[in-house]
């Protein structure tokens, strides 16, 4: 899985590190080569046109929609929806249940009925198919058997749901995964009349998928999380972590040159005082570094010296035991991730971090969905800083990208109705303008969390290209200073109820959607010096 990106884009042309870049993942499809043409960008001073903005938003937001349901009900909820349990409960009081939370129209006792019979064939059978690896009847499900049928019917409903939204991508960019982007805008034209083109009919549906999409997230993705957060309040004091918090910004209002503009807004949080948000600076050598104390790298000038990005060195030094091997020895390097600080602090990204932010930076659209949640579950602020937080943040989040996306559409349409649409600022896409010596940042707030990447080009060649992602952050091993990343402090003290069914540790690791395409990481199987576990009943 080390794959080294970074030596692939050496002496190419930078114009082209978009296609390579976005090879990283087809998860969070796209943010990597929207995040290499805003390096480009940067690096040669290109600005792009309005509509372009609105279009990559428009993307971003359909990526958040899709990412965080599909998290939620295919990565996340089984770690608190008991399936098996699911067949004991009453069909006609999960209906009253579904249709007293919301008004989606798919609630009848019928309904609830037809998928009770579904799932049995495959319990009967001793085959659960998509749902055999977990640990149904563990003593950490707290669900009444009518929850639980209603999170595993909307799981199956999201399996549909999911494949309309990522259609928008398949207009605007040719395809999903790995849709199409462009140094200087977007390589889709615009053409209301124009059969091969971004016409009226593509664009009305469009318009149709965020409203179907704003209308999944409001009628069933947030009122199946808000129900099953109710029964797990406890989980608002466990897995929070950390309590440092990172967010670049992303979702530019006025042109990616005006961060101020953005809807995500950029900033720093430490040891859980949102009264403070610290300014974020990619561009400053004492900022963003990583280090490889723990890492399978070597530096030229040493492994305990942490390099910024734009210096940065992707050297491979494999010093491991020969595969295959039961043990790592976690005092030496035992990971193929580098370890990223902030001003030298450890720091989590993603969702929470965001909400956070934008709830610190007093930003009104969090101010209302926040204090709409806490007041609704009837927990105080600090429960953010959580196992729970972190999954609701989520949550929260894609009611905001629901509602951006409509906002950013809607200027799509005005602009094009007033007679402009420009797609792309070609003026510089000529080699021969470039300077000799250029170097740029492009960063993004993908759906896992702060992305960036840097680049230095040389003679209209890429001398240098470094990429940190979200995963990174969170999954890093430890730095030179001993400290830990968030997944790892994350469970520090989580009760564990039964040691090998560890269905507590995933509620936490997945709280932060893992994403291993981006990112590796190897650890000590046992735990024995990662963590320290409290086994309940030892």
């Amino acid at each position: 899985m080390v794959r080294l990106l970074e030596e692939i884009l050496k002496g190419r042309d930078p114009r082209d590190a978009w296609a390579f870049v976005g090879r990283v993942c087809g998860v969070c499809t796209g943010v990597h080569s929207q995040t290499s043409v805003r390096a480009v960008e940067d690096a040669l001073g290109i600005v792009v046109p309005p509509n372009a903005e609105l279009v990559r938003n428009i993307m971003h937001c359909a990526q958040y929609m899709h990412d965080h349901v599909v998290h939620f009900y295919h990565l996340h909820a089984m770690d608190w929806v008991d399936v098996v349990n699911a067949l004991k409960a009453d069909p006609k009081k999960t209906s009253e249940l579904a249709q007293s939370i919301s008004s989606w129209p798919k609630s009848s006792p019928g309904y609830f009925s037809d998928i009770q019979a579904r799932i049995s064939k495959f319990v009967a059978s001793g085959q659960l198919g998509i749902f055999a690896n977990g640990y149904w009847g563990h003593p950490a499900y707290k669900l009444p058997a009518e929850v639980n049928l209603i999170g595993l019917a909307h799981y199956l409903e999201a399996l549909e749901w999911q494949k309309e939204i990522v259609k928008i991508h398949a207009v605007f960019g040719g395809k999903n995964p790995h849709p199409n982007f462009l140094v200087g805008g977007m390589a889709c034209a615009i053409g209301i009349d124009d059969v091969s083109g971004i016409n009226a009919e593509r664009l009305s549906m469009v318009g149709r998928l965020l409203v179907e999409g704003k209308k999944f997230i409001e009628q069933v993705y947030i009122p199946d999380l808000m129900a099953i957060a109710s029964f797990y309040k406890d989980w608002g004091a466990i897995g929070g972590g950390l309590g440092n918090f990172l967010v670049y910004g992303d979702l530019p209002v006025n042109g990616f040159n005006d961060p101020s503009s953005m809807k995500f807004p950029n900033g720093a949080i430490l040891n859980k005082d949102i009264s403070k948000v610290y300014d974020v600076d990619l561009r400053n050598d004492e900022e963003v570094r990583e280090y490889i104390t723990h890492s399978w790298y070597e530096y030229s000038a040493g492994n305990d010296e942490g390099l910024h990005p734009w210096k940065g060195e992707t050297k491979l030094n494999y010093t491991g035991p020969v595969p295959p091997f039961e043990h790592l020895d976690v005092s030496g390097k035992y990971s193929y991730l580098k370890t990223p600080r902030w001003k030298g602090n450890a720091m989590e990204v993603g969702p929470l971090a965001r909400v956070l932010v934008g709830y610190a930076r007093g930003k009104e659209e969090y101010k209302e969905v926040v204090d709409k949640a806490l007041k609704d579950l009837d927990v105080p602020v600090t429960a953010l800083f959580s196992t729970l937080g972190r999954t609701a943040a989520r949550g929260l989040e894609s009611v905001l990208s629901a509602q951006w996306a409509q906002e950013f559409y809607d200027q799509l349409i005005t602009n094009i109705r007033n007679g402009d649409t420009r797609m792309a600022d070609s003026s510089k896409f000529d080699r021969k303008t470039w300077p000799k010596h250029a170097i740029g940042v492009g960063y993004s707030e993908a759906p896992r969390g702060a992305l960036a990447h840097w680049i230095n080009i040389e003679d209209e060649k890429i001398a240098n290209y470094q990429l940190v992602v979200p995963t990174t952050w969170n999954a890093s091993p430890r730095d030179n200073k001993g400290q830990m990343s968030a997944y790892e402090s994350s469970l520090i003290d989580t009760p564990v109820a039964i040691e090998n069914q560890p269905l507590e540790l995933l509620r936490t690791i997945h709280s932060f959607d893992p994403c291993m395409a981006c990112a590796v990481h190897l650890y000590d199987e046992k735990g024995d010096t990662i963590c320290r576990v409290n086994v309940l009943g030892d």
